[in-house]
């Protein structure tokens, strides 16, 4: 992106993109600035203490940090930053994301990690709360969101039933 990100996607390792391409897609999709970087809690902690301390100063509003296992990744981010950092549980064990939701979602009082569904739908939506929490201070972007909204109320609208058939109108 040639502006400034705004939003840093942070993952731990390459394969989780599978998930986290979810939030990229979102914040390509209403023009938000981002950078997308592999940040491994556990096999590069210098490369994370160093992305968490910076990010303030590097203009970044939020973090969204995916992280599968013992889900590290979100909470030691939001340890080192006063950014708000979403934590996304990627399905990664034979847990399917349990172990990285609860990992996430269990952080203790004084370092709060916003944390999204398992999988896919979380990724999507870390991306769009991140664009709603930048939308507080720019209105171009507000009116983008209300659109979007608008656009996925009146899909909904256009699904009626036919009740003679007993099936969808598409």
């Amino acid at each position: 992106m040639d502006a400034s990100p705004l939003v840093g996607v942070i993952m731990g390792s390459r394969n989780d993109y599978a998930v986290m391409r979810g939030a990229v897609e979102m914040l390509r999709e209403f023009g938000v600035p981002h950078e997308v970087r592999v940040v491994s809690a556990h096999r590069t902690p210098d490369l994370l203490f160093e992305y968490a301390q910076t990010a303030a100063d590097r203009g970044l509003r939020v973090i969204i940090a995916g992280a599968g296992g013992a889900a590290h990744l979100p909470g030691m981010v939001a340890a080192k930053t006063v950014v708000p950092v979403l934590g996304v549980p990627i399905p990664a064990t034979a847990l399917q994301g349990m172990d990285s939701l609860l990992s996430i979602v269990q952080m203790p009082k004084g370092v709060p990690v916003g944390t999204l569904a398992i999988g896919a739908p979380g990724a999507a939506n870390a991306g769009l709360l991140a664009t709603q929490i930048l939308a507080t201070t720019d209105a171009a972007l507000q009116k983008k969101l209300a659109a979007w909204r608008a656009a996925r109320r009146d899909e909904v609208l256009a699904q009626g039933i036919d009740e003679e058939q007993g099936a969808a109108k598409a």
